[in-house]
Parts: C-alpha cells; structure tokens; sequence
C-alpha cells in the first residue's frame, strides 16, 4: 500500500505541473552547445515560453508528454517513495528517536536509484514527446513521435531492449541527488517544525512547510542533472543506437559546461524551480496525508 500510495500521490502532483515540465524541458534544449548570443531565443523565461507554446503549439501543447509523466510518476515515486517508506518505518533513519541525516541521505539516495532505473524508459519517451513542437520553437532534436505506446514500440524494435534505457546513465545520479536532498531535508524539515511547534503536530501544514523548505533544496542540487538527463535522453541515435551529441553522463557534462559555462549546466533554473518546487510540495504533502488517511482507517 506504501508503493500504491506514494505513486498516486506523484500522479496528483503531476496533472498540476506537467505543463511546467513541457516548459522546462524546452528551456534545457535551447541553445544546446551553442554559446551565448549564437542562437536564436525562442523562450526569454518561464512565463515566456508558457506563452509561446500555447499561442504556438496549443493548449494541448503545453500538456504534452502527460500520459508517459503520469506512468513515470506513478512507477518511479511509487517505489523511490514507497521504498523510503518501508525504510522510514522499518526505524532506519532515526537515531536515538531522532532524524539522522546521514541515514535519511543514504535511504534517499537508493530508493532514487531503484526508481530512476525502473522508470526510464517512460522517461525517455516523456521527454522526447516534450520537447516536439511546431518548427517554428522547435529546440532539440524532433523524435515525432505519435504516441507513448508507438514511441515505447519504436524504440524497442529499432535497438533492442538496452534501447530503452538509453539515458539512464544521467537518470540514476539525477534521481539519486534529487531524491537524497529531498527525502532527507523533508524528514529534517518536518521534525524541525514540529519542534518549533509553529503548528500542531498532526496538522496538514507541517508536510506543506516542509515540503517548501526541502524543494528549494532539490532545485539547487538537482537542476545541472536535469539538465544533463534531458539531453541525453533527447540527443539523437544512430543505426546502432549510439548518441551523435554525447557518449554519456561525463561527457555531455563537460560539452556543456565548456560550451555554455557553468550557466548552461542551470539552463532554465526558473523553470525548474517553478516545475520541481511544485512538485516536490505538492507530491510530498499528497503522500504524507494519504498515508495519514491509511493508517486512520487501518
């Protein structure tokens, strides 16, 4: 039930801030390798390109790639939260009846890495199907896909099955970060505001809370993964499924950096913020009050 629970409650989060991911996701890809004032600007910020791509693109376009973003939230946080969960309560991560930072760092990190391997094929098609759009504010190259099952289908009969886990080499430390910063700054977070008692200890307000301290967190520390992620799963293939942009995790890291300079390794970092912030808040807060409401009626 903690896995079922967990996976809901990211679904919850994710019909509110796909769009956001859309944005995000195209914001990463513009002006991929190339330096500052080489490229034409499509999206100026965040409220920019929300603009652009529903004037563009539609309404519908700014909820592309939601079908493989439910799925992939529902698998991937069902088991990087449900795993933490079963940690949580197995007593691992307090010490003497407290968080202790180090264990939640630890158990955060791993129920990350089980969930980002699971998870990546659907994220690979979700952010191929994000980052299509019309050639007009095209960023990125075009997969034209035409749907999630097409797109899984596609991939699997042109290179096999490691096909499909092609990225997943930036989805583990991406994940992995984001979700030990997370969990760990959630559960010190939530244990700090019930010692402060600035809200009763049962109250919906101290998930709220510490779910807003902790996706400051996750944004910071997660956003040059992310960044990494979304071009190695978008970058195009050749005959045998090798990348044409990057050979891997290190080396789209380095072409970024040294191409773009730091800056472009947190490429769209509003966008990441007004993406995971909500996120992160909303999915936690969701988990914690559902597994409140299941243990009420147990």
């Amino acid at each position: 039930m903690d896995f079922v629970l967990s996976g809901a409650a990211a679904c919850g989060a994710c019909l509110f801030t796909n769009p956001l991911e859309v944005v995000k996701t195209r914001m990463q890809l513009q002006g991929e390798l190339k330096s500052r004032g080489s490229y034409q600007v499509y999206y100026r910020n965040v409220f920019h390109a929300f603009y652009t791509i529903g004037k563009v693109d539609g309404l519908a376009g700014l909820q592309k790639g939601l079908a493989p973003g439910l799925v992939y939230q529902f698998f991937m946080n069902g088991i990087r939260l449900g795993s933490y969960a079963v940690i949580e309560s197995s007593g691992y991560i307090h010490t003497n009846g407290r968080v202790n930072a180090a264990k939640t760092t630890l158990a955060g990190a791993v129920a990350g890495v089980v969930g980002a391997v699971v998870g990546s094929p659907v994220y690979l098609v979700k952010t191929h199907m994000q980052s299509q759009s019309t050639s007009s504010i095209a960023v990125g190259h075009q997969h034209k896909h035409k749907g999630m099952i097409l797109a899984l289908s596609a991939i699997y009969k042109q290179h096999g099955i490691l096909g499909l886990w092609r990225g997943s080499s930036a989805a583990v430390p991406r994940v992995s970060v984001g979700s030990a910063a997370q969990l760990s700054t959630f559960s010190s977070s939530k244990e700090l505001v019930i010692d402060l008692q600035v809200f009763p200890k049962d109250s919906w307000l101290v998930a709220l809370c510490a779910g807003m301290i902790s996706s400051v967190v996750v944004v910071m520390a997660m956003t040059p993964f992310d960044v990494v992620s979304t071009r190695l799963y978008n970058q195009p293939v050749d005959h045998l499924g090798q990348g044409q942009l990057y050979k891997g995790f290190a080396d789209c890291f380095s072409k970024t950096l040294r191409k773009e300079g730091l800056m472009g390794l947190y490429k769209g970092l509003g966008a990441s913020y007004f993406r995971l912030g909500p996120h992160t808040i909303l999915s936690l807060f969701f988990w914690d009050e559902l597994r409140k409401v299941y243990q009420q009626c147990r």
